[in-house]
C-alpha cells in the first residue's frame, strides 16, 4: 500500500499551490456568507417576538419550507442554520467536486498526470492528494463557521460547521467515483452536479410535506445537514451518516482507481455520429454545449414557475415587518410588494445566468488546453470563427435561459407573461458584460481566465446579501446588475444603462477576440 501512495505529499503540495487563489476564495465566500447571516437577521428581526413570528410563518408555508427547510429554533443561531446552512453546504459541495475532478480526471485528460506518473508516483497517490486537498478546504470552512458563530452557541456553531464540511466531503468522494467512471472532466463534474441537484430536489420535496421529519429528506445528504439541527438540540449522531457515506464512497473510488489504466474509464465515451451538420465552427460549438444549454433551460423554466407561484404570498411572508419590506423593495424597486418581489426574482435569475455565461465562455480555454482546438485551427477555420461560435452559444444561451425564466415566472404567477419576460431579459446586458470580461481574460491572459468566476461570484454576493447587510449604494454599484431598471413595476424602462452595458460588453468581446488573434495558442 505504501508504494500505491508514493508521492502523495508532493502531489498535495502541488495541488495546493495550483489552487492558492481559487481555494481561499471558495473557502471565504462559503464561510463568510454563513457567518455574516446573524448580523443581517438581527437587523431584520430585532426582537424575540419577531423571530418567533417569522419561524411560525415559514413553517406554515410549504413553498418556503421547500426552499429553506423547516425552522427548528427561532434564535439567531437557529435562523442562521435555517437560512444559510443548506445553501452553505451546497457551496461546499460545489467547491469540493471542482477540487477533486480538477486534480484527478482533468490531470489525466490534459496529459499532465502521465508525465507525473513517470516519476515515483503511486497509482492511488493522485486520488489521495485530491481528496486530502478537499478535506483541508472543508476543514477550513468548518473552522471559520464554528469560530464565527460561536457567539450564538458553541455546540450549534460546531455542529453546523461539521455538517457543512461533511456535505462537502460526501460530494468530494462522489466526484472521485465519477472521475473513475468517465473519460472527461466535464462529464465527471456533470454527474456529480446532477446528483447534487437531485439531492436538493429530494430535500425540498420532503420538506414541503410538512413536519420535522420526512423519508425523502432523510434520503438526501443535504437533508442530513438540515437534520443535524444546529442550535436546536443538536443531533450529533446524524454526522455519522455523513462520515459513513464519505467512507463508503472513498473505498469505492479507491477500488475503481486500482482497476483501470491511466487515462481510461469504466464508461466508454460514445463516438460522435459520422452524420450530421457540422459544417461550421458555430455548429460544432452548439453540438458540444447543447446538453448544458438544455439543462440550464429546463432548470430556469421550472424555477421560474415555482417562484412565480410564490409571488402572491410575498405580502403574507413579510407581514408587518417594515425592515423586510425595505430589503425587498431595495432589491426589487419601489413598486407594489408583489412587483418588487418579482423584480427581485428577475434579478436573481440574472445573477445565476452570469454563472452560466462564464462557464460557457470558459469552454474555450478547455478546448485549447485539451488540444481539441488545434486540429480545427490547422484547417480552414480561423481563430475568430472558432471562438465566435462558442461565444455565440454563450451569449445566445444566456438569452434563452432568461427568456424561459421569465416565461415560467409569468405562467406560475398567472399574470402578463410579457412583463415577466421583459423583466428577465432586462438582465441580459449585465450578464453579457460579465461574459465579455471572461472572453477578454481568455483572449489576453488565458492563464487568469478563471478569474471571471471571482467577478461573477462577487456580483452574486453583492446582489444576494448586499441589501440585507445594508451595504452602501456605492458598494452595490460595483455590480453591473445594480444599474439595471427594476422590472416589472412602476419604474420606467431606462434605456441608457441597458445600451451602455451592452456597448461595453461588445467592446470587451472585440478586445478579447483581437488579443486572441495576436497571441500564441497553448502548445
Amino acid at each position: 500500500m505504501r508504494r500505491q501512495l508514493a508521492g502523495t505529499g508532493v502531489l498535495l503540495r502541488l495541488a495546493l499551490r495550483r489552487d492558492r487563489v481559487m481555494m481561499p476564495v471558495w473557502i471565504l465566500v462559503t464561510s463568510l456568507l454563513v457567518v455574516s447571516m446573524p448580523g443581517s437577521l438581527a437587523g431584520v428581526y430585532g426582537t424575540a417576538a419577531e423571530r418567533a413570528q417569522v419561524a411560525a410563518s415559514m413553517n406554515a408555508n410549504s413553498s418556503m419550507r421547500a426552499l429553506y427547510g423547516p425552522v427548528f429554533s427561532d434564535s439567531l443561531g437557529g435562523l442562521t442554520a435555517w437560512r444559510a446552512g443548506v445553501y452553505g453546504a451546497v457551496l461546499a459541495a460545489v467547491m469540493s467536486l471542482v477540487i477533486v475532478v480538477r486534480h484527478t480526471r482533468e490531470e489525466e485528460e490534459t496529459g499532465r498526470q502521465e508525465l507525473l506518473s513517470a516519476a515515483m508516483v503511486g497509482r492511488r497517490a493522485p486520488l489521495t492528494a485530491a481528496l486530502l486537498a478537499a478535506l483541508l478546504a472543508n476543514a477550513c470552512v468548518a473552522l471559520i463557521v464554528a469560530g464565527g458563530l460561536a457567539g450564538q452557541g458553541a455546540p450549534g456553531a460546531l455542529a453546523l460547521g461539521l455538517a457543512m464540511a461533511g456535505s462537502g466531503m460526501v460530494f468530494a468522494s462522489l466526484a472521485a467515483i465519477a472521475a473513475q467512471l468517465t473519460e472527461s472532466a466535464r462529464a465527471a463534474k456533470g454527474i456529480t452536479a446532477a446528483v447534487l441537484g437531485a439531492a436538493f430536489v429530494l430535500k425540498a420535496a420532503g420538506d414541503s410535506t410538512g413536519g420535522g421529519s420526512s423519508a425523502l429528506t432523510w434520503a438526501s445528504p443535504l437533508g442530513w445537514v438540515e437534520y443535524v439541527r444546529a442550535f436546536a438540540a443538536e443531533r450529533w449522531w446524524v454526522l455519522l451518516l455523513l462520515a459513513a457515506a464519505v467512507a463508503v464512497q472513498a473505498v469505492a473510488a479507491y477500488a475503481l482507481a486500482g482497476r483501470r489504466d491511466l487515462g481510461m474509464s469504466f464508461l466508454a465515451t460514445r463516438p460522435g455520429p459520422a452524420e450530421g451538420r457540422l459544417g461550421t465552427a458555430g455548429a460544432l460549438a452548439w453540438r458540444l454545449q447543447r446538453g448544458g444549454v438544455a439543462g440550464w433551460s429546463a432548470g430556469f423554466l421550472l424555477a421560474g414557475f415555482v417562484f412565480g407561484g410564490m409571488a402572491d404570498g410575498a405580502a403574507d411572508l413579510v407581514g408587518g415587518n417594515e425592515k423586510t419590506r425595505e430589503i425587498i423593495e431595495r432589491m426589487g424597486g419601489q413598486g407594489g410588494l408583489t412587483d418588487a418581489f418579482l423584480a427581485t426574482l428577475a434579478g436573481m435569475f440574472g445573477l445565476v445566468a452570469a454563472l452560466y455565461v462564464v462557464s460557457s465562455v470558459l469552454r474555450l480555454p478547455g478546448e485549447e488546453s485539451g488540444q481539441r482546438a488545434e486540429p480545427l485551427l490547422a484547417n480552414a477555420v480561423g481563430r475568430l470563427r472558432w471562438a465566435g461560435g462558442h461565444l455565440a452559444v454563450a451569449f445566445g444561451g444566456s438569452a434563452l435561459i432568461l427568456l424561459l425564466a421569465g416565461l415560467g415566472l409569468g405562467i406560475g404567477h398567472g399574470r402578463d407573461v410579457g412583463a415577466t419576460v421583459g423583466a428577465t431579459l432586462a438582465q441580459l446586458p449585465a450578464v453579457w458584460l460579465i461574459g465579455a470580461l471572461a472572453a477578454l481574460l481568455y483572449g489576453a491572459v488565458p492563464a487568469y481566465a478563471t478569474a471571471a468566476w471571482a467577478v461573477a461570484g462577487t456580483a452574486l454576493a453583492l446582489g444576494w446579501v448586499g441589501p440585507a447587510l445594508n451595504l452602501p449604494q456605492a458598494v452595490l454599484n460595483l455590480s453591473p446588475f445594480a444599474h439595471l431598471p427594476k422590472l416589472p413595476g412602476t419604474e420606467a424602462l431606462a434605456w441608457a444603462p441597458l445600451l451602455t452595458l451592452t456597448a461595453a460588453a461588445a467592446a470587451l468581446t472585440a478586445a478579447g477576440l483581437a488579443a486572441l488573434r495576436r497571441r500564441d495558442m497553448t502548445a
